[in-house]
């Protein structure tokens, strides 16, 4: 396989869907040259799709953090003319160059040549073969860096496809038994799905692997740094848009230069720098964390083995600053000033997005929420008349879940939602505060809910039912009416409603799917939902009356006459 070539910049690998609904692979060269002619990513899974958007964002601010949307460099900063990296930057950088920089791609509706300019410059930082393969190490690197029963010619530390393949996800002692391959065929991957999950698994890995890297200190292998974020992005209405409204030019005063890890020229210095487990203070490093050393060895027939070491991570800890892409929250009592990425759990997993709105636009202006920085990005280019305050803007959640052990931490499942409003309701700056009164609403549904909830805790008395599962079981059902409804009616707001009105249109709606819902078990009630039981004050509690306790109470919560 030593003359085998696959070059991410020409070769296709990237799943797109094109604007007439077909699925197709493009390159990096046609990807950034016809980013608006591609309505999204398509790849294996949505949490991948998330892992390439970081990828490609990494390319983005790379060029753009050095040239304008002309093709010029900043007069701020020095350029190797040979591999357009930074050789200097001086103290006269001016952040309002890229501010001007992103307005003009963004009025342009598409990316300049620089972008392709700079990945031929450096082609061979993208070629999944030779002297420097794409997120890949050589041998000789591998075994330098690895403890010495980890070295390649011990053969162990490996990872087997069906384990990178994060839809499969299988060790060698445990199979899959509802994986989406037959087990001839668990290890097999063409180059182009190769490259896709070689860039997923760095994001997502779980900690069974044994082989580390070597250090004077223990560490424990870590997981992939997207693993543990709870994932927003913005989604716009095809890929170019997507892309813009996550490129994320909030440097202010200090220019920091964008170090992707492929143009890293020693990996020996970039372990070194990993195992102070400092936090980067740029995106494209970021983006392109490595959770794992991987080197692919090849057998003359093609078929890889790849071996894999642990490296690292830093902490999450407070990272608001720098990783725009998730919702935070307290990580305990003890440690209140200190925040980390409000992971999703997967006891918790059916908590549609909008139920956490406060999370993600901080309605009330607490000191104690930090938005994800990706609302604050907008909120800045809605508030410098950059974006167009009626722009419809649809915030996406992608996450993969873990099973929560924590000697594996293997995918569990995969979710995702999303949220449309409009950029002058999210930002509203009229004094009767949309995201206010928004919160507001959704309390109230909550509280209506509560009603819900005991409605069907009498059921379950009456019908002898265990109440915990049954009352889990009709919530979830119940928030599953709610959802598309409720993001019906946020997606419909702007800042000239009336905000009483519009409440009232939702609480209607809200009345309707109560009664909706009630008569449904009206309709399928049995004879023992009608004779119905004796509670313990001695009062009679059946199907009917359950209804009226639950009509009552909820007319009374929204104020309505009935």
């Amino acid at each position: 396989m030593n003359n085998q070539q696959f070059n991410l910049i020409t070769d296709p690998w990237i799943k797109v869907v094109d604007g007439d609904s077909k699925t197709c692979e493009v390159s990096l060269i046609d990807f950034f040259e016809k980013a608006s002619n591609y309505r999204q990513l398509a790849g294996e899974m949505r949490s991948q799709d998330l892992a390439i958007v970081r990828f490609l964002l990494a390319i983005l601010h790379t060029v753009y953090s050095r040239f304008s949307n002309e093709n010029k460099p900043y007069e701020w900063l020095e350029i190797d003319p040979d591999n357009f990296q930074v050789l200097n930057s001086s103290t006269d950088y001016d952040e309002e160059d890229l501010l001007d920089t992103w307005e003009n791609l963004f009025q342009g509706g598409e990316f300049s040549t620089i972008v392709v300019d700079y990945l031929k410059h450096n082609q061979e930082s993208f070629n999944m073969f030779g002297e420097h393969p794409f997120y890949q190490v050589s041998r000789a690197d591998y075994d330098s860096l690895v403890l010495e029963k980890y070295k390649i010619e011990k053969g162990t530390g490996t990872v087997a496809i069906k384990q990178m393949n994060r839809q499969i996800s299988e060790s060698n002692n445990t199979p899959d038994l509802f994986s989406p391959k037959i087990s001839d065929f668990k290890n097999e991957l063409d180059m182009p799905e190769l490259v896709r999950w070689l860039i997923s698994y760095q994001n997502y890995t779980g900690v069974t692997d044994k082989a580390k890297v070597e250090t004077s200190e223990k560490f424990s292998t870590p997981s992939g740094w997207l693993y543990k974020l709870n994932p927003v992005y913005v989604q716009g209405k095809n890929l170019f848009e997507t892309l813009m409204l996550n490129l994320v030019f909030d440097y202010d005063d200090e220019y920091h230069i964008e170090r992707p890890i492929w143009e890293c020229s020693d990996i020996k210095k970039y372990v070194e720098w990993r195992k102070k487990e400092l936090l980067p203070d740029n995106r494209a490093s970021l983006y392109t964390a490595w959770s794992r050393l991987i080197h692919i060895k090849w057998s003359s027939d093609g078929v890889p083995t790849i071996y894999s070491a642990g490296v690292p991570m830093y902490s999450s800890d407070n990272a608001f600053d720098i990783e725009p892409m998730s919702i935070w929250k307290k990580k305990s009592k003890k440690e209140p000033d200190i925040y980390v990425p409000a992971v999703k759990n997967k006891d918790y997993m059916d908590i549609a997005m909008w139920r956490n709105f406060g999370d993600y636009v901080n309605p009330n202006k607490s000191n104690e929420i930090h938005r994800p920085g990706i609302v604050k990005w907008l909120s800045r280019l809605k508030g410098d008349g950059i974006l167009n305050r009626s722009l419809p803007i649809s915030l996406v959640s992608v996450a993969l879940v873990s099973d929560g052990n924590a000697t594996s931490q293997s995918p569990f499942a995969e979710i995702s939602d999303d949220l449309t409003m409009r950029l002058d309701v999210i930002f509203d700056d009229n004094s009767d505060f949309w995201p206010r009164r928004i919160e507001d609403t959704i309390d109230l549904t909550q509280d209506v809910s509560k009603s819900y909830w005991k409605f069907s805790d009498n059921l379950s008395k009456i019908r002898h039912l265990d109440s915990k599962e049954f009352n889990k079981k009709q919530m979830s059902k119940f928030y599953d009416r709610l959802n598309v409804p409720f993001k019906e009616w946020l997606a419909s707001l702007s800042d000239q409603d009336d905000r009483d009105e519009k409440i009232n249109k939702w609480k209607k709606t809200l009345w309707n799917i109560v009664n909706s819902e009630a008569k449904d078990f009206m309709k399928n009630s049995s004879p023992r939902d009608i004779t119905g039981v004796e509670e313990d004050n001695n009062k009679s509690l059946n199907i009917f009356i359950a209804r009226n306790r639950l009509l009552g109470s909820v007319a009374n919560k929204l104020g309505i006459k009935r």
